[in-house]
């Protein structure tokens, strides 16, 4: 049950940018912008770091909803996402996009965890510093989501087949207007 009172017909984040719009603009700015802005990292991609980060950090709904956008958006669909979320080092996705969800779940753990081997381990796989700055990036504002979800205790479907709809939606429309 959440802790503040939500739209109960709505999940996750999007019953919270219901509850309060003025802070929904903003977040949904970043989301856009992380997630869909020019980027040599594709949507899939981004999406995977969200998704990876956010089961890390145990967010049914964060890491379904972002499984659910990047399955749309990457090759081989939610296995690629399962894979990852199972053993990134086995994840089908190249050696650039593996390191760099090393560096994603280290800043998971904490931003001082993110040691200098493992931006060496992406630059060696061909990370460029404004790919390495934007995983950074993206997985910090993910663990702020992930809390700010689960802070609230909204709503979370635990079926990965509830939410695809969700993907289709958010990758043809992105996070301003959810």
């Amino acid at each position: 049950m959440p802790h503040v009172a939500l739209d109960e017909n709505l999940p996750g984040i999007a019953a919270l940018f219901a509850y309060r719009p003025e802070t929904a603009a903003p977040l949904g700015q970043l989301a856009d912008v992380l997630l869909r802005g020019p980027s040599s990292l594709s949507v899939g991609e981004r999406e995977l770091i969200g998704a990876v980060v956010s089961r890390g950090n145990d967010c049914t709904f964060c890491s379904r909803s972002h499984a659910a956008v990047a399955a749309e958006a990457l090759e081989g669909g939610i296995a690629v996402v399962e894979a990852a979320w199972k053993d990134v080092d086995g994840a089908p996705v190249s050696a650039k996009v593996k390191a760099l969800l090393h560096v994603a779940l280290a800043v998971r753990e904490g931003g001082k965890a993110v040691g200098e081997d493992l931006i060496a381990a992406a630059r060696a796989e061909g990370a460029t510093d404004v790919e390495i700055h934007d995983t950074v990036l993206i997985a910090a504002a993910f663990c702020m989501f992930n809390r700010y979800v689960d802070g609230l205790a909204t709503i979370a479907p635990d079926d990965q087949d509830a939410y695809k709809a969700t993907g289709v939606r958010l990758l043809a429309e992105g996070y301003s207007r959810i």
